[in-house]
């Protein structure tokens, strides 16, 4: 009976971390560039059961011990494999503001290892200095001038955050940004060959978990890619499918409940009715 339970009990937290994943997505729906979180969810690999009438010590598969019967196999629940981000070009949706800037993959190579393409992200700067990425780009101006990506000032290809002493301001296809005619930096952009290097921080901030700085994509001559100025790149969401998924998520939490308390209930009575001395 405590197989049941256990079993039950997988099931729950595996709907349970689901459910959290499709909720952040719900949440950043509307966020610039959000990729879309993806799980897997795999079954325990199943144990063969086998009744045993003597202590001979099984050999083999045991299929030929004399007093061994098999009596089938048994599968102990599921688990959320993996969760893995949708990485691919979000729609474009035309604001009109100069502060936004869309980033489009045109050529990414593939990664020859996990044959899955790369990945391209503006580089910025946390508050704690260290470097991260985004595919915001919602940027901002501050007022002393500096181009902010969710309050994280964005790097220019020499490594510096990028100032910009005027309201007005040009982003050409190269991330070259324009003042008056002028250049005055030019914004990066990073190439990440696998993407399951990547660890989500919260609000489209990834950083790398090995610590390692992702190598510049300008001047690589295997990335094509163009920056959009007055442009968005939509979060990858799709929220009707999203809900549905979540009212999947809820009702197989609640059948894993019921059966958990059908257990619960079973065992109450064993401990309590059957098994009472009179």
């Amino acid at each position: 009976m405590l197989r049941g339970l256990y079993t039950a009990t997988a099931g729950m937290l595996t709907q349970q971390r689901r459910t959290e994943m499709l909720s952040n997505n719900m949440a950043n729906a509307n966020t610039a560039g959000y990729k879309a979180d993806q799980s897997t969810i795999r079954a325990f690999p199943e144990m063969l059961l086998q009744r045993m009438e003597n202590k001979t010590l099984p050999t083999g598969n045991g299929m030929n011990v004399p007093g061994m019967q098999t009596i089938g196999s048994l599968n102990s629940g599921v688990y959320l494999q993996e969760i893995k981000s949708r990485d691919i070009q979000g729609e474009l949706k035309e604001t009109g503001l100069v502060t936004d800037v869309a980033l489009i993959e045109e050529n990414i190579p593939l990664n020859p290892e996990t044959n899955v393409k790369g990945s391209l992200f503006f580089a910025v700067q946390n508050q704690a200095g260290e470097e991260r990425y985004t595919r915001n780009g919602h940027f901002t101006l501050d007022n002393n001038g500096l181009l902010l990506s969710d309050g994280n000032p964005v790097l220019s290809r020499t490594g510096q955050p990028i100032s910009i002493q005027s309201g007005e301001f040009s982003v050409r296809e190269a991330g070259d940004v324009l003042v008056n005619g002028q250049p005055v930096a030019q914004i990066d952009v990073r190439f990440a060959a696998d993407v399951r290097n990547l660890v989500k921080e919260g609000n489209g901030i990834y950083r790398t978990s090995d610590g390692q700085a992702l190598p510049t994509a300008i001047d690589n001559g295997d990335i094509q890619y163009n920056l959009k100025q007055k442009y968005l790149e939509n979060s990858t969401v799709d929220i009707g499918r999203t809900y549905t998924d979540m009212m999947t998520a809820y009702r197989s939490f609640e059948a894993n409940q019921k059966v958990l308390q059908a257990y619960d209930k079973s065992m109450e009575k064993a401990a309590n009715e059957i098994g009472r001395l009179s």
